[in-house]
């Protein structure tokens, strides 16, 4: 059993040596890479027959850039695809909107084959409507379409949405609908006079704003990164000072991604374990970047993060932003696996004391006992029998680690 668990924790980690991350083709990765990302931006008229004024005078100056469909036209506004592969993206933006395929603020995410040196790209759009006046609202659609390109379908896939109903299968797009959103107030005036002074350079950071802020992390606190998994996994509060403002950005949103919080409102063991760190009085995890590497401050960590920092570290060290997602997610993956093992192990302990002794020899090969049994006493906190063991396994692990010191 116990050497079934530790084939399973190697696998977890070992991402870099399996093949089901064949969308990164990452046998095939240099030490260091540098992946292409790119952007664009279309108009989206909802009819194509009764645009006037304006509209009108917009689309002349921009014939040859757009596509029209019985029901909607597509208008190039700016993109950085080479100009050979700007067209092929907007027939395959054409086919998804007349399927339906696009949903106002819904980001959406598929492989596309254009000519760029990679081919076939991993591809996010969302469709971007403007709101309708009090005065016209059945007016037809307008709005525009946001894409930006970069790494793979997978890759992508691995940034998350709302939808958090299971860890890595295409739920997770939330960074990429943000930073979406956080166009709103740009795309309000008149032909985008803004195009060069605003919009242009923020589609241009969203491989950096949205996609690279974990490997930035990492980098940053480098063999250091287990205590902040343990901060994540333990709801522990960081504060980062001496600092500027993204790097404070950057760790707040690590700690998010580790977390367990929120993964699933099914999933009561996630659940149980953020009430458990939540109502617990912890001292503040201090990060203080005045010095290289920065300084952390009541710092703790244990073996099962601990194990994970050279994972981290060689993915860093390749620039690979999606293997470390990647990584992260399967980190996150392992941590429920094992909270739910002990309560299986737990239950079973109640009616035999080898299953107790189990319990013990479990908490001891996982390197994660102190988180898993806090979430345990909070789930288990009205089963009298569970908490009794929870007690005992408890004292077994405190005195372990008096005989250790």
């Amino acid at each position: 059993m116990f050497t079934s668990q530790t084939s399973s924790f190697q696998d977890s980690i070992d991402v870099e040596e399996r093949d089901d991350f064949d969308s990164e083709d990452i046998s095939g990765f240099p030490q260091k890479i540098q992946l292409n990302c790119y952007y664009t931006i279309y108009l989206y008229h909802g009819t194509r027959s009764e645009a006037t004024g304006e509209n009108v005078a917009w689309n002349q100056r921009r014939a040859d850039s757009t596509a029209s469909q019985e029901d909607f036209s597509l208008t190039l506004i700016d993109s950085s695809l080479p100009l050979e592969a700007e067209p092929e993206l907007r027939t395959y933006i054409s086919r998804r909107l007349s399927k339906g395929a696009l949903l106002g603020g819904m980001g959406n995410i598929a492989t596309v084959e254009l000519s760029i040196p990679e081919q076939a790209v991993g591809c996010y759009c969302c469709l971007v409507e403007q709101e309708r006046s009090p005065e016209q609202p059945d007016a037809d659609g307008n709005g525009y379409v946001i894409c930006f390109m970069g790494g793979s379908e997978k890759g992508l896939n691995l940034y998350p949405s709302s939808d958090r109903s299971s860890l890595t299968r295409n739920t997770y797009r939330l960074e990429l609908d943000k930073y979406v959103q956080g166009l709103h107030s740009s795309l309000q005036t008149p032909e985008l006079q803004n195009l060069e002074s605003e919009l242009r350079p923020y589609l241009s950071q969203w491989y950096e704003e949205s996609v690279m802020h974990i490997c930035r992390v990492v980098q940053l606190v480098q063999n250091q990164i287990s205590f902040l998994l343990h901060a994540a996994l333990s709801q522990t509060h960081v504060e980062v000072i001496n600092c500027d403002e993204r790097t404070k950005a950057d760790v707040s949103r690590f700690i998010k991604a580790a977390s367990l919080q929120g993964l699933s409102q099914q999933d009561t063991t996630a659940a149980s374990l953020c009430k458990a760190m939540s109502e617990e009085a912890r001292s503040d995890l201090v990060l203080d970047c005045s010095t290289s590497p920065p300084t952390l401050s009541n710092s703790v960590s244990n073996r099962f993060c601990d194990d994970w920092i050279q994972a981290f570290l060689n993915a860093a060290e390749r620039c690979n932003p999606f293997l470390l997602r990647q990584i992260l997610e399967n980190f996150k993956l392992k941590a429920i696996q094992d909270m739910n093992s002990l309560k299986r192990f737990v239950r079973q302990a109640e009616m035999s004391h080898y299953a107790l002794f189990r319990c013990y020899q479990f908490l001891q090969g996982c390197g994660n006992g102190d988180v898993l049994l806090q979430n345990a006493r909070a789930e288990h906190s009205d089963l009298p029998e569970s908490c009794r063991i929870i007690a005992v396994l408890e004292e077994f692990l405190r005195e372990q680690s008096s005989a250790q010191a």
